[in-house]
């Protein structure tokens, strides 16, 4: 094995076994008695991500806590991610703590609390935050609406496999992003054309840690490389231009502007120009109507 040690794989690995860079983020949920939970969490991941009809995240945690309890019982929640400052990461780590009551841990909690976009009863979501998602479990997948809140000492089998209820201390929630908010800068960087000044300052939760300490890696300034983008063909942007739709034509100067698009993506690209082009009556996509299309996607980029 050259350099590299076999290290021993053990529970938690992703702490005690390894380094793995991971989110820091706070999931609000609602308690019994309708007041917001945050619980602090790194093991929340993007799922869905195409060709389904909605996207989706994975959020893994022990079922035994306030977040696991409350999204079995309310299914909602919103992922808070929070930017990098040394008081919210102590702040963070000081809501992971396991066996507080949500009355005990939010007593003198320093965040913000702000109510949701979606509806008002709903739990309520970080003003800190640099972006939110807002959630709700799909517990249709496996059939977990079966698992119910209110065991505390661990759960018996049958377990789950992917949703629900997975193991005897264990829980994986698949949540369906309801809606994305981000502050204004990182929106217009995203919508409008990014640069290093439109990232938020990450934080990134380092992974390993110990019986005492939590680990987080402070944010610095991105940079950019060059993605070193493979031209295509023009012939092959014009056969499969001509077989997207027979009322729609480009011309080859079009397609000479498409050689960029990576090939796997060139017929979904091609379909939506395609789409926009018979909303605005266009029958053959020129140089010119090329120019109109793309702006009409930019315009349908910034709607989302």
């Amino acid at each position: 094995m050259g350099n590299f040690k076999d290290v021993r794989i053990v529970d938690n690995f992703y702490q005690t076994s390894s380094f793995f860079p991971m989110p820091t983020t706070l999931v609000s949920t609602l308690s019994e008695e309708g007041k917001t939970n945050l619980g602090a969490y790194s093991l929340c991941f993007p799922y869905y991500i195409a060709g389904k009809d909605y996207y989706a995240m994975i959020l893994e945690c022990r079922n035994s806590s306030n977040t696991a309890q409350n999204l079995l019982r309310d299914k909602k929640c919103a992922l808070n991610f929070i930017p990098d400052k040394k008081k919210y990461f102590k702040e963070a780590v000081r809501l992971g703590f396991p066996g507080e009551t949500t009355e005990e841990k939010m007593k003198n909690c320093i965040f913000t609390l702000e109510e949701s976009a979606v509806s008002a009863d709903r739990p309520k979501i970080v003003g800190e935050s640099f972006q939110v998602f807002e959630c709700s479990w799909d517990d249709t997948l496996e059939n977990a609406y079966l698992d119910k809140a209110g065991c505390l000492e661990g759960y018996e089998p049958p377990y789950r496999n992917f949703n629900g209820i997975t193991s005897k201390f264990g829980a994986h929630f698949i949540l369906k992003i309801d809606k994305i908010l981000m502050k204004e800068r990182h929106y217009d960087g995203i919508v409008n054309g990014i640069k290093a000044s439109s990232f938020p300052a990450v934080p990134v939760d380092y992974g390993y840690r110990d019986s005492t300490n939590f680990w987080c890696s402070s944010f610095k300034k991105p940079y950019a490389e060059k993605i070193q983008a493979k031209e295509g063909d023009v012939s092959t942007v014009i056969y499969a231009a001509k077989r997207i739709d027979p009322e729609v034509t480009f011309t080859d100067e079009a397609c000479a502007r498409l050689t960029k698009i990576p090939r796997i993506f060139l017929k979904a690209a091609l379909t939506q120009m395609v789409k926009i082009a018979k909303e605005e009556g266009i029958g053959k996509i020129d140089e010119a109507a090329l120019d109109l299309i793309n702006d009409k996607r930019r315009e349908e980029k910034k709607k989302k």
